[in-house]
């Protein structure tokens, strides 16, 4: 299993990206997707999930500004970022779990918020 995330890069405070996660190779039938995020000396945070039945939920700094969608046809999973703060700039990454068992990471992309 390889995940490729993308759509990270430079943004205004207030701005919006969208990043996206492809999973290929042996895709489980059920699974969730997440994306975590980390920035130095931090442990990293979860973010936003999605299950198997489309069912979401958020970190509490995120509620209300960022969306989480999953492409089941083409396993992807997409995160709407919309009023960044700088306070968003952190490496994002994305996580696979399929049902029954398994826990695969993305490689990261960069999320840079100026103020």
């Amino acid at each position: 299993v390889q995940l490729q995330a993308s759509g990270g890069g430079l943004v205004q405070a207030g701005g919006s990206l969208r990043l996206s996660c492809a999973v290929s190779g042996s895709i489980a039938s059920i699974y969730s997707m997440s994306w975590y995020r980390q920035t130095p000396g931090k442990q990293r945070e979860f973010v936003a999930r999605i299950t198997n039945d489309g069912y979401t939920n958020y970190a509490d700094f995120v509620k209300g500004r960022f969306a989480i969608f999953r492409d089941n046809v083409r396993n992807m999973v997409l995160l709407q970022m919309n009023s960044l703060k700088p306070e968003d700039t952190a490496v994002y990454y994305c996580n696979y779990l399929p049902a029954p068992m398994g826990n695969y990471w993305g490689q990261g992309t960069l999320v840079t918020v100026s103020s």
